[in-house]
């Protein structure tokens, strides 16, 4: 491991069991293995990683994990988001930089998780930070799905939307206006993810119908890097043929 990242990193991977679009979405079958495989086993990749856990409410999920070699630990089936199952594993596994990835993602880059935790390493500042990345569809710009993130001068977020931000006002000249999609890679200093669970939610999260604002709300900064990855989560059932038909194409190149 280089000295950049000498101190201890863990990736935490939230894994509920009851998700309401797709029950069991962990141990869906993709391409010969269950999906939460397929994230730990790209995790692995990540140079900057110390340690892989998977926090999850259901004894299956932990089965399934420890069957292929991977961690996990149980915790609380109660909690209102994956930040907060996060914070429960930072309480007893003591880290420095803890990173949240979704156990959703199959095809997680690693890439996209060490460029998270160097920006924090580089600078002592960021307490949590957040990759993003250029939207490519015209029509991800109004879609209510895809998450856009505007940043001030130094990188940090300024808010995260599901509306089409920046809005292009004048349409009748050229303006250059570049998009953003938020990738739900977190990371976070161990201070600031034992202090999100205090923090009370706002109008903006409620609103919004995201976590992230949270943040914003309560004075947070939120570092934002840029990469190349553009997250393919699975939601619903039909997406495990779309992640599957992804794997065949890169294996056949």
């Amino acid at each position: 491991m280089s000295a950049s990242y000498a101190k201890t990193v863990l990736v935490v991977v939230p894994a509920r069991y009851a998700s309401v679009r797709f029950p069991g979405k962990p141990l869906a079958q993709i391409a010969g293995k269950s999906m939460i495989q397929h994230v730990v086993e790209r995790l692995r990749d990540a140079g900057s990683v110390s340690r892989i856990v998977v926090a999850t409410d259901d004894e299956r999920i932990k089965h399934a994990v420890t069957s292929f070699g991977g961690e996990a630990i149980l915790t609380r089936s109660d909690h209102r988001s994956g930040t907060d199952r996060v914070a429960e594993v930072a309480v007893h596994v003591p880290a420095e930089i803890y990173v949240n990835v979704q156990g959703d993602e199959p095809l997680i880059d690693p890439a996209a998780v060490d460029a998270v935790v160097q920006a924090m390493l580089d600078e002592a500042s960021v307490h949590i930070a957040t990759p993003c990345t250029a939207i490519a569809v015209a029509n991800d710009i109004m879609d209510p799905n895809v998450v856009k993130v505007v940043r001030d001068f130094d990188g940090n977020a300024l808010y995260f939307s599901r509306a089409p931000i920046p809005w292009v006002r004048d349409t009748s000249t050229k303006v250059d206006a570049r998009h953003w999609k938020h990738i739900g890679v977190y990371g976070y200093r161990r201070e600031a993810l034992l202090e999100f669970p205090t923090l009370p939610p706002g109008e903006l999260e409620r609103v919004e119908q995201l976590e992230q604002l949270r943040w914003l709300e309560n004075g947070f900064h939120i570092g934002v890097v840029e990469t190349d990855y553009d997250a393919v989560s699975v939601d619903v059932p039909k997406d495990v043929e779309r992640v599957e038909k992804l794997l065949r194409e890169r294996a056949a190149h």
